[in-house]
């Protein structure tokens, strides 16, 4: 994952502050055992191995059922999805990150455009890049690479990019179709997905399972919340501001953590045979390794991986699985144009009226990330 976008998915609920620090619960608390989310029949657990959930080799997988699609798209209609980043100024960290999406996408058979620009670049020039993006027909997914220098307003080019082509999954007609029963965005949010198939992919039972995510951001712990409601479980959300987090996180089969805090859960907060999804992406310092630190959770991994029945590792859990849903969002929208079963949302051959609409829906929509932006970005 890029740390200029850890950084985001790692802010606790948005508000900036610290979650309290509540006195560890017994490993003998209420609330039994979860150990029947989990079966003992391994094939039912392809990824699962002395209690790790392999990440890495789910993504593989995927990734794997993702380049048979792209080649029969190819065969067919001799075109294949493609994916755009947009990267402003030259940070080594998003450069990194945009160096492993190229990489990603060629070893699917997805097409790779990308765009560098200045940090002096203007916010008109800006969004003429995505807007000629949005008219490309070879391009199936825009990504603008985040944080942006301050003298460009975010929200307005996030709100910019085509919801046909939003494959963060950030447009607020994508979050609102999330949150409705009966209706379905066109793009999830990457991470959150993530998530959900490292639980699907080994059949942990979501359906009437109690789940409990840490944090509530508009990048994981919200769009979280709303994919496991949708599977009919019973959800709840704890934040910087609840009291005795230990005791709600205590009743828990299922804890998505995405607080941003580094290992806040010990395993006496975990309920016995719970399953873990550690989303957190935290460095501690470490003189062993060349960079001087490691990368740890929002979990205690070791204290975790006695009590819980799966936990993910970090690195190597959802990270990988991060990527891997960007080009499987990539795939679905280069399907949908592909194969004719999306309606195109370009202005470029839009009558007048239609370009004065889709304008002000833009504007309104602008206005609505803006507001996503200072609830969910840790600002």
């Amino acid at each position: 994952m890029s740390p200029s976008r850890t950084h985001s998915w790692a802010s606790f609920d948005g508000e900036g502050s610290g979650a309290p620090s509540p006195a560890p619960m017994s490993s003998g608390g209420s609330g039994g055992s979860s150990s029947s989310l989990v079966s003992s029949d391994a094939s039912l657990t392809p990824f699962i191995k002395d209690r790790v959930i392999d990440g890495k080799a789910v993504a593989k997988t995927i990734q794997g059922e993702i380049a048979s699609e792209v080649s029969r798209l190819k065969d067919r209609y001799g075109r294949v999805p493609g994916l755009a980043v947009v990267i402003v100024g030259a940070r080594k960290d998003s450069q990194t990150y945009v160096r492993m999406k190229k990489k990603a996408c060629a070893d699917v058979g997805i097409a790779s455009f990308e765009k560098c620009l200045p940090d002096t670049v203007s916010q008109e020039e800006l969004l003429k890049v995505v807007r000629d993006f949005n008219s490309d027909k070879s391009v199936h997914g825009i990504l603008v690479q985040l944080p942006l220098p301050k003298h460009i307003d975010e929200s307005a080019v996030l709100a910019e990019i085509s919801i046909e082509k939003d494959v963060d999954g950030f447009h607020p007609l994508n979050i609102g179709r999330l949150c409705m029963k009966g209706r379905e965005p066109l793009f999830i949010p990457c991470t959150p997905f993530g998530c959900m198939q490292l639980l699907e992919r080994n059949n942990i039972k979501i359906k009437g399972a109690n789940a409990v995510v840490v944090g509530r951001s508009n990048i994981v712990g919200l769009p979280a919340a709303m994919l496991l409601l949708k599977r009919d479980a019973s959800v709840t959300i704890v934040h910087s501001a609840t009291q005795d987090m230990a005791s709600i996180v205590r009743r828990a089969d299922i804890v998505i953590a995405a607080a941003g805090k580094t290992e806040l859960i010990k395993k006496e907060w975990l309920k016995p045979g719970c399953v873990v999804i550690d989303v957190g992406t935290n460095g501690v310092e470490d003189k062993t390794k060349k960079t001087g630190y490691r990368l740890v959770g929002d979990v205690d991994f070791a204290g975790a991986k006695q009590v819980a029945a799966a936990v993910t590792p970090v690195p190597g859990g959802v990270g990988p699985m991060t990527i891997a849903m960007l080009l499987q969002n990539t795939l679905e929208g280069g399907k949908r144009d592909i194969e004719g079963t999306g309606s195109s949302s370009s202005s470029s051959s839009q009558p007048g009226w239609k370009k004065r609409a889709i304008s002000l829906a833009r504007t309104v929509a602008a206005a609505a990330v803006g507001a996503w932006l200072a609830g969910g970005r840790g600002k």
